[in-house]
């Protein structure tokens, strides 16, 4: 299976007409989103915290974090996204993509809808 990426709005919960829009490589492998530093700090979002992480090789790395949110194939969820290098691919974590109600098919690589689980 190849990647899959979507396109993806991230808003700033606080002043709405604040967003940055790009095209996302969807990662069932990563727990939250990141977005590129420079483009959070554009739309007004700041660190609220900051979280360990464990990288898919097994090293460890510290990042600042906040919450956005992530609009993405016609669903709005707010998610915890990472502050990334300002070179770093923006990643569609998994917590997003299930508050989303999405799963990504493994025959064909496309996002589909899922039912929700309470």
């Amino acid at each position: 299976m190849g990647e899959t990426h979507v396109d993806v709005t991230i808003r700033n919960p606080a002043e709405r007409d604040r967003c940055w829009e790009g095209r996302f490589l969807v990662d069932t492998g990563a727990t939250d989103s990141q977005v590129p530093r420079r483009h959070l700090e554009a739309i007004g979002l700041r660190p609220l915290d900051s979280c360990d992480y464990i990288l898919a090789d097994g090293r460890e790395f510290s990042a600042d974090v906040t919450t956005a949110d992530v609009e993405f194939m016609g669903r709005i969820v707010g998610s915890t996204v990472i502050f990334g290098e300002d070179d770093a691919e923006p990643l569609l974590g998994l917590t997003a993509l299930e508050s989303g109600g999405y799963t990504v098919d493994p025959v064909d690589g496309k996002l589909k809808r899922r039912r929700l689980r309470l």
